[in-house]
């Protein structure tokens, strides 16, 4: 986990897609990580959905969280706010408590990382710190020999050899998509005066 000048207060799990989705999960294991690290923060869950229907996302969130060790009274839920502004505006009050100068931990993807920071300051946040939720690279070796592998001979290369063809291709037009529509986003947002 990156170094976080003050320790947070409270961690903010912004959402991500319904759970169980990559960004969520990825997101959970993160603020668990968060946690853990911080014992005395509360996890705020801010996520739109209904608290009383127990297959709504945040509850699901909140026992995947319970579910790694989280004690359910930690978990607190903002669950209104369906963008970035309205989770920002919905928190600056919050729990009887003024989160101006509180010390929050926002975790969320990194592509959506600048815009949450620059919003929440926006709405009068002094003290945010940021924790990227991105995914490691698998350790293993994933090279190997398509001959070997049996199946039909092809005249075509061979790509048992080749990360870059099999992963990192794919996974960088992935990223494509996400950097252009977190750009639209973050000029929607400077559009509005929300960052």
């Amino acid at each position: 986990m990156s170094r976080i000048d003050t320790a947070p207060k409270y961690i903010v799990l912004l959402g991500g897609g319904g759970m169980p989705s990559e960004s969520s999960l990825m997101r959970i294991y993160f603020a668990e990580m968060a946690a853990t690290k911080f014992p005395k923060a509360k996890i705020v869950v801010s996520i739109p959905g209904d608290l009383d229907d127990e297959k709504s996302t945040p509850v699901l969130v909140r026992e995947e969280l319970v579910k790694r060790g989280i004690s359910k009274d930690r978990i607190l839920f903002e669950n209104e706010g369906t963008n970035t502004r309205s989770q920002a505006l919905n928190l600056r009050f919050f729990q009887q408590e003024s989160f101006s100068d509180t010390p929050v931990l926002l975790v969320t993807s990194p592509e959506h990382m600048r815009r949450s920071v620059l919003t929440f300051k926006k709405a009068g946040f002094l003290s945010i710190n940021a924790l990227p939720a991105f995914e490691d690279a698998l350790e293993a070796d994933l090279l190997f020999k398509d001959d070997e592998l049996g199946g039909n001979r092809l005249l075509a290369p061979d790509v048992g050899g080749s990360i870059l063809i099999r992963y990192r291709f794919w996974n960088h037009l992935k990223y494509e998509v996400l950097i252009a529509r977190e750009m639209v986003a973050m000029g929607y947002y400077k559009l509005r005066g929300w960052i």
